[in-house]
């Protein structure tokens, strides 16, 4: 329960990396600001660790290291558990327990909310024991505490936002130094942008696990991994990004979500786009996010700040452990999600609509465009414009269209025909264009 003395919060702390060290450090750091701040002293009592001979950047104390997460949990004076480690299984079982034992959860797992957020924020709701979670979304951009409180009044009608710093300092490489993608990876890699596994990031599913944090907390409903859309950047070149240039956009990994309030569906989902170059999200460069927001009172509003990193995303653990503080002080507010059910289903990916980016390498023959254009003429598909450069290697020819407005699902059809073209070399490439 809830103290109402001035005594020190006690914090369990799972996990020491690169966020769990930061939080460690800049809790010490300002120890005395936070305490004026919030009128409590916050003290780390425990610290789980997986191997406590690993070498840090940061000591660990060794008086409060741990491998055993029930530690954590077993601890009457632990007050919050403030969880980094991870994955969802593990972590699952120790915010499930730290909730049914009464203690405030912090956490800044977005895998884990996005796949079990509904049964963890059930639990809370039922125990009163909130769960804090700014860290999950966004590193040190205050988004989700805009969501829930600053915008509270809103019905939000859409959010378009680059939410991952891998893709974004990958996609801008490519873009500003000429590099490929391997050699964009490979850089992001040595510099510390990427793990050495780039799989969730590159893939689309980290930006993925965000967005359905967002949709859920904008439109009250938790929206299951397998009805959102994903495609990651692994096929995007470096040509794709030379045309979109001579077309007038760039191109971001965007998470679009949007509302259509005549069936109340909501579009949710995560794919490589272009964006024109003069929108405020296309000058938006290496790992730095940035998340559009529109409501219907408030109008258009853009967070902008670092993504991702030891230091951004450590402030927003802290800051949840503030509202911890506050909350174990008055067992007053928000105890994480409120399920206001306003809308219904997602819209079938197939229903979504764009205008849309074709890269076709086909054979350097008379008659191809003619070919191309038939199959999406048949589909009802029309072309704005269409350059093909003379520049090519010998005997084939890359054929780039920009597609009128089409559904998805009419989209991907004609793209299955198109492959059966013989003139077709390769998989086509395509990319939605967004006219945020």
């Amino acid at each position: 329960m809830p103290k109402s003395d001035q005594s020190p919060l006690q914090i369990g702390l799972a996990g020491f990396g690169n966020v769990g060290a930061g939080v460690y450090k800049n809790l010490l750091k300002n120890r005395d600001l936070l305490q004026k701040r919030i009128g409590r002293a916050l003290e780390i009592r425990r610290i789980v660790v997986r191997d406590p001979a690993k070498a840090r950047e940061i000591a660990l104390p060794a008086d409060l290291v741990t491998t055993d997460l029930d530690a954590l949990i077993n601890d009457d004076e632990i007050d919050i558990v403030v969880e980094l480690i991870g994955g969802t299984d593990r972590a699952y079982d120790l915010v499930k327990a730290a909730l049914e034992r009464g203690k405030t959860v912090v956490t800044g797992n977005k895998a884990l909310l996005a796949e079990r957020g509904k049964e963890l924020f059930a639990l809370a709701e039922e125990r009163r024991t909130p769960i804090y979670f700014e860290a999950a979304v966004a590193g040190g951009i205050p988004i989700i505490k805009t969501v829930q409180e600053s915008l509270v009044g809103n019905h939000i009608e859409a959010v378009a936002g680059i939410i991952n710093g891998t893709c974004n300092y990958i996609l801008t490489r490519m873009t500003a130094a000429g590099l490929d993608y391997p050699e964009a990876l490979t850089e992001a890699q040595a510099l510390g942008y990427a793990e050495s596994d780039p799989t969730l990031d590159i893939n689309g599913w980290d930006a993925a696990h965000k967005a359905i944090i967002l949709a859920s907390l904008s439109y009250g409903c938790w929206v299951p991994t397998d009805r959102i859309y994903v495609e990651g950047i692994e096929k995007i070149t470096r040509r794709d990004i030379d045309f979109a240039h001579r077309f007038g956009y760039v191109v971001k990994l965007l998470a679009i979500i949007r509302l259509h309030p005549e069936s109340n569906a909501i579009e949710l989902r995560v794919q490589p786009s272009l964006i024109p170059k003069g929108h405020i999200l296309a000058s938006v460069n290496g790992v730095f996010n940035a998340i559009l927001i529109r409501g219907d009172v408030v109008g258009e509003t853009l967070f902008y700040g670092s993504g991702a990193g030891q230091d951004p995303t450590s402030s927003s653990v802290i800051s949840d452990l503030a509202d911890a503080a506050l909350w174990r002080n008055t067992c007053e507010g928000q105890t994480g999600f409120v399920p206001h059910g306003l809308y219904g289903n997602p819209l079938p990916i197939e229903e979504s609509i764009s205008k849309y980016y074709l890269r076709v390498e086909a054979d350097d023959v008379p008659g191809v465009l003619a070919q191309i254009a038939r199959v999406l003429g048949d589909h009802d598909i029309g072309i704005l414009s269409v350059i093909q450069p003379e520049d090519h290697a010998e005997g084939s020819a890359p054929i780039v269209l920009m597609l009128h407005y089409a559904t998805f699902g009419t989209v991907r059809t004609a793209l299955s025909c198109l492959k059966e073209l013989d003139c077709v070399r390769e998989e086509p490439i395509l990319m939605r264009v967004e006219q945020l």
